[in-house]
């Protein structure tokens, strides 16, 4: 592709030996002698770039700028000066201008100007591309080891990091072939998952990650001990380490990041079971045994999950004495836009808090919207456009709000979720009673009709510590991006649900997840 070039300099014939340069590199160069001219062909011809002189008689570059940005904002210009007057720099970099060189210049300088902003893309891409070709072995060779939970998450992240590199690339080829590298890993942890899980919770030896219910006793409890300072404890419902990579830029402009880690939620990984779990300290079926009076079973629950969490504040509390910590503490959820504003409102008196959790379910309430809402759907197509959807969001919530004022008051801010979600693709068939539960990930009841395929299957819950209505109550856990769906009507469920984001099952996605620790700065 050849590209179009318009210079524009009162001294564009002393300029000859680079306009050749440029031409010789196969760039179309236009030279003209004033803003004025400049503006008169911009109007009618099509130009890649401009280089624009500061100092022209007349329209000076700066005005001949603001007339170009007028006209066409997205055309790329590049100011060229012989002062290096800050001012001057400054007033150029605030009207939008993609480079700045000066004066005497050098035939190369030119040349990288033009390619860092022409060719960008292209070489952005082919870089990407040939990277992570040479990382693809790797990654496959280490997960096709026998590897512990430390070099899963590890692998996952990394993943995270060449689906974000691959996401902007033009290649779409090379897309294809890292989508089925992240389903063999998925796979792969998959399996990982169904010889590791049970022993974790069973065998005091294992090596096994922080999981759901010990995540605030290791994680968040040692910073109150011997601190006055307020805390703050920002749980995002639904929210994977993608998403966080999305959000990070913004933060970094407040916080530094003391620690980046994550953690494994429990199974199933959904709201009432992880976040349950979280803030209880123990495992669902020691809730149901030791809290009868605030676990909520969700047989017959509709697809709302919040009825299933109505006493986090009170588990909390209760994780709180247990660990002899007699802090001042606050519990916020919020569920709406109104609720995130009456918590900026209230700000000054968390201050007085030495913990202060803030529940956060926007995200979670963008992933079911997104089930049943048709205009979600169009917005958030793929993972892309859900990433994207949840950075836009983040920039005008008026939660980056809350957290400006967290900075403001130089106090830590842990950030964290209580389980991921996956983008489903595959139908699975079950048969269950009226009673069974209704998420899409997962599903416990007695006399489950299934086909062990592409399924996590427990009958025996209490070796994974989930409560056991039934005697024969078993629970099954979709692998991978695989979904439940009932015989009856199974085109028309299938159809509703396939591309939609669900949790409650076993994925990298919905298991690995983000814990960030920041401090103010």
């Amino acid at each position: 592709m050849q590209y179009n070039i318009l210079w524009a300099d009162d001294e564009i014939d002393l300029l000859k030996p680079h306009i050749m340069f440029l031409t010789n590199k196969g760039y179309n160069v236009t030279p003209v002698n004033s803003g004025a001219d400049a503006l008169d062909r911009i109007e009618n011809d099509r130009f890649d770039i401009v280089f624009l002189d500061e100092m022209m008689p007349g329209m000076t570059g700066l005005e001949t700028l603001a007339q170009i940005k007028q006209q066409q904002p997205n055309l790329p210009v590049v100011m060229i000066t012989k002062s290096e007057e800050e001012h001057i720099m400054e007033d150029a970099i605030g009207s939008k201008i993609d480079d700045y060189l000066i004066k005497p210049l050098n035939p190369n300088q030119i040349l990288l100007s033009v390619k860092k902003i022409l060719d960008n893309k292209r070489l952005v891409t082919e870089k990407t591309t040939l990277s992570y070709q040479q990382e693809f072995r790797n990654l496959a060779m280490q997960y096709q080891d026998r590897i512990g939970h430390e070099e899963w998450a590890d692998i996952y992240k990394k993943l995270i990091y060449w689906e974000l590199e691959l996401e902007s690339s033009e290649d779409q080829g090379m897309a294809e072939v890292f989508s089925m590298q992240k389903s063999d890993a998925n796979a792969n942890f998959c399996k990982f998952i169904e010889e590791e899980y049970e022993e974790w919770l069973n065998d005091p030896r294992s090596n096994k990650p922080i999981l759901s219910h010990q995540l605030m006793k290791q994680k968040v409890f040692p910073h109150l001990k011997g601190s006055g300072e307020p805390l703050f404890f920002l749980l995002i419902d639904n929210f994977r380490y993608d998403q966080w990579k999305m959000i990070q830029p913004i933060l970094q402009e407040y916080f530094n990041i003391e620690e980046e880690s994550s953690y494994y939620s429990i199974l199933p990984t959904t709201t009432g079971y992880a976040r349950n779990a979280i803030f209880s300290g123990l495992m669902p079926s020691e809730m149901e045994r030791k809290h009868p009076h605030w676990w909520v079973s969700d047989e017959n629950t509709p697809d709302g999950e919040e009825g299933l969490n109505n006493h986090e504040q009170d588990f909390l509390q209760k994780q709180l004495d247990m660990n002899h910590l007699n802090i001042k503490m606050s519990y916020n959820k919020i569920l709406n836009t109104n609720q995130g504003k009456s918590l900026i409102d209230n700000f000054n008196n968390l201050l007085n808090n030495q913990l202060n959790v803030i529940v956060y379910n926007f995200v979670d309430m963008l992933s079911h919207a997104r089930t049943d809402v048709q205009m979600i759907k169009e917005l958030a197509p793929d993972e892309a456009a859900y990433r994207s959807l949840t950075r836009s969001w983040f920039q005008h919530s008026p939660l980056l709000d809350f957290i400006k004022k967290v900075a403001e008051k130089k106090c830590r801010l842990i950030l964290t979720t209580d389980h991921g979600m996956i983008r489903v693709q595959k139908p699975v068939k079950i048969i269950g009673y009226r009673e069974t539960n209704t998420n899409l990930r997962y599903k416990h009841g007695k006399n489950l009709g299934f086909d062990d395929k592409n399924l996590m299957v427990c009958r025996k819950p209490e070796r994974i510590f989930l409560p056991k209505p039934h005697v024969s109550t078993s629970y099954v856990f979709t692998k991978e991006d695989y979904f439940f769906a009932y015989p009856n009507n199974f085109n028309q469920y299938v159809n509703l649900y396939r591309d939609t984001f669900q949790h409650g099952g076993v994925s990298l996605e919905e298991m690995i997840i983000p814990y960030i620790d920041l401090k103010a700065k």
